[in-house]
């Protein structure tokens, strides 16, 4: 018996043991074995009078309800869509594939084992809570012309929250997506191909869903979750997923054509520090200063006391300075 076989009937609704170990064709010892190892991935059951159960309603992810809430017009687009009970990471699996001539591909999982953020972090993924998505797709560009690609998707991903409700939602340069309580999710973003163009990128995605709170004791830092900031229960993954794509793929082809600058005035909209002290960590070297946005291709602009100095990607990191310093700590974080 899979784990897979396991979680999807209990997505059904509640089983005896016994008579679930008979549907599942198992002994009991074996059901008792896979049930511990649901939980230590981050599963919330429930065991009663010899029944179990999940503690709360899930569900699991879905490619056809995902293609089907697309627009008409953006179906078309999508190449290919991958979905995997478990995997290494999303991110991995696209990068092993071929990246499709036109459209984009798809790589989701309900559960990631070795997940990771940007500049090599792990990022924590327990099963079937979060949103776990990696997109390739070509540009036309070479790698100059695909920077500020990630304020981009991040840009579509704020909007697309923002448009469900979640009116609080920003972002954090380069590649977080933040709230008032703390990091929402991440964005990371892969090239390869010539460097003059074309090229590929893999865009991938970790978005807190409905963390659960044994899971979030792995985390070093401010977090949080749609479900802290819908106060109770948030949309499924599938629709999720549905609307960051729908807002994401024309954002990527809106891109392709014209770079970051149409871009620069929405992210600024959402830029969560905006006017506020940072402390920028440049490999060796530290500033302090205001932070001012963005520039039309990307760059941080920090107003420091020797005058304005923009930041590019890579090994540079963005703090907050002031008493939220939870924000600062640099190690495991949420969801991709």
């Amino acid at each position: 018996m899979s784990l897979q076989a396991l979680l999807s009937r209990l997505v059904r609704g509640p089983a005896r043991t016994e008579a679930l170990a008979a549907e599942l064709a198992v002994s009991a010892a074996h059901l008792q074995e896979d049930v511990a190892k649901l939980r230590l991935a981050g599963v919330d059951l429930i065991e009663r009078d010899g029944e179990i159960r999940l503690a709360h309603e899930l569900q699991l992810l879905d490619a056809d309800v995902i293609v089907t809430a697309l627009p008409s017009e953006l179906r078309a687009q999508v190449a290919a869509l991958q979905l995997r009970f478990e995997t290494d990471s999303t991110q991995s699996d696209a990068l092993a594939a071929t990246t499709p001539t036109q459209g984009v591909a798809i790589w989701l999982a309900e559960r990631q084992t070795a997940g990771q953020g940007r500049r090599g972090r792990a990022w924590v993924s327990p099963l079937a809570a979060n949103l776990m998505m990696s997109l390739s797709r070509r540009f036309q560009g070479g790698f100059t012309a695909l920077s500020g690609l990630s304020l981009v998707v991040g840009v579509a991903v704020a909007e697309a929250l923002q448009a469900m409700g979640y009116d609080h939602v920003g972002l954090k340069w380069p590649n977080d997506l933040v709230a008032e309580a703390g990091k929402l999710g991440g964005i990371l973003v892969q090239l390869r191909g010539d460097a003059r163009g074309p090229c590929e990128a893999i865009i991938g995605l970790g978005l807190n869903i409905k963390m659960p709170r044994s899971a979030g004791l792995d985390i070093d830092q401010s977090w949080c979750d749609l479900a802290q900031l819908d106060d109770g229960e948030p949309p499924s993954r599938n629709l999720v997923a549905a609307a960051v794509l729908t807002h994401l793929l024309p954002a990527l082809d809106q891109f392709d054509r014209v770079g970051f600058a149409p871009f620069a005035a929405r992210w600024q909209a959402l830029d969560a520090l905006a006017g506020k002290p940072v402390r920028v960590l440049d490999g060796a070297s530290e500033h302090e200063g205001l932070a001012l946005g963005v520039s039309d291709v990307g760059a941080l602009r920090v107003q420091l006391v020797q005058g304005e100095r923009q930041f590019h990607g890579g090994e540079v990191s963005l703090r907050p300075l002031g008493p939220r310093a939870a924000h600062r700590t640099e190690g495991r974080t949420g969801s991709a």
